[in-house]
């Protein structure tokens, strides 16, 4: 971080328009590997063992995420974007379909298993986002959304705008069904929205997501069936789980309902795809660092398939 007294140094590197750059660039990218590589360190200190999607190893660099500084590379300043997208700063071209997870985390994992030589397409914000080619050839985008309703429209809005026309949002939830199983996969044929954001962009109670996207996942998700959207991560601590299961929804999360409005609005398909990270609310049960993987791995494939057909 450019804090305290590194800042001068920092800032004396940067005044080299070419190898300050490198040198500056060099550090962060160091600390983002070091950060990875404990983000994917199991408890108490040992490492995951297992499958991990490819590049994503613990202790393997990220650095073919991020263009080299040089010719056709961008520049560490914003680029000059469209007036409305405000948020999402370009610096990779942006494919006409995309996968739409929440975390950043996930967005960088999904583009090491799924797409070749992942060029980083936005890091504004923090929400991180990348482009590359697909299994098929063609381009594909990963772009993260944020937590949130609020922040999940925003992206979508901007992405819109720059031409996105296909999008499954790829992303975890809480069972409300009991017999979900840890790392099931979800396939949302109907969101139910308890947020504020959908709400607010005139949509109904009850969205459809994407009739062709929707029974393409449906075919090799685990279960499908309706999810519901809210705004807090810890609503069981307000009573409402149970409702919302009476009223068939099979799991709880915060942002398809948000897409489905801003798609509805934008022309753009969305669909929704989910991995069951946690148990029936309060019942204390959560995925594994390791499982998770492998699910958001299987969660990724099952996705793009979908948008490949």
């Amino acid at each position: 971080m450019l804090v305290g007294r590194r800042r001068p140094d920092a800032l004396e590197r940067l005044a080299d328009p070419l190898g300050g750059a490198r040198e500056l660039v060099g550090e962060l990218l160091r600390a983002l590997a070091r950060h990875l590589r404990r983000h994917l360190t199991g408890s108490r200190g040992h490492r995951l063992r297992g499958r991990v999607p490819r590049g994503l190893r613990p202790g393997l660099p990220v650095l073919p995420l991020v263009l080299p500084l040089g010719h056709g590379a961008p520049s560490l300043s914003s680029p000059a974007v469209p007036a409305a997208t405000l948020h999402i700063h370009p610096t990779a071209p942006l494919a006409e379909r995309a996968l739409l997870p929440g975390d950043p985390g996930r967005a960088l994992m999904l583009a090491q298993a799924l797409l070749e030589a992942p060029k980083m397409f936005n890091h504004n914000r923090g929400l991180w986002g990348y482009t590359g080619a697909a299994a098929d050839g063609e381009p594909l985008t990963i772009q993260s959304t944020g937590m949130g309703g609020p922040s999940a429209a925003i992206v979508l809005e901007e992405l819109a705008t720059l031409g996105l026309r296909r999008g499954i949002r790829v992303g975890t939830c809480g069972a409300l069904a009991g017999d979900l199983a840890l790392g099931a996969l979800v396939c949302a044929t109907e969101v139910l929205g308890a947020d504020g954001t959908s709400r607010a962009l005139g949509a109904s109670d009850r969205q459809r997501p994407d009739a062709a996207l929707t029974a393409a996942l449906r075919e090799a998700a685990d279960r499908a069936g309706a999810v519901v959207s809210s705004d807090l991560f810890y609503e069981h601590e307000h009573g409402r789980a149970g409702a919302w299961a009476r009223a068939g929804a099979l799991a709880v999360e915060m942002e398809a309902a948000a897409l489905l409005a801003v798609g509805e609005r934008r022309d753009v398909r969305v669909a929704c795809l989910l991995a069951v990270s946690d148990g029936e609310p309060g019942g204390g049960r959560r995925i594994g660092p390791e499982d998770l993987l492998t699910a958001t791995e299987r969660l990724g494939r099952v996705a793009f398939a979908a948008l490949r057909g």
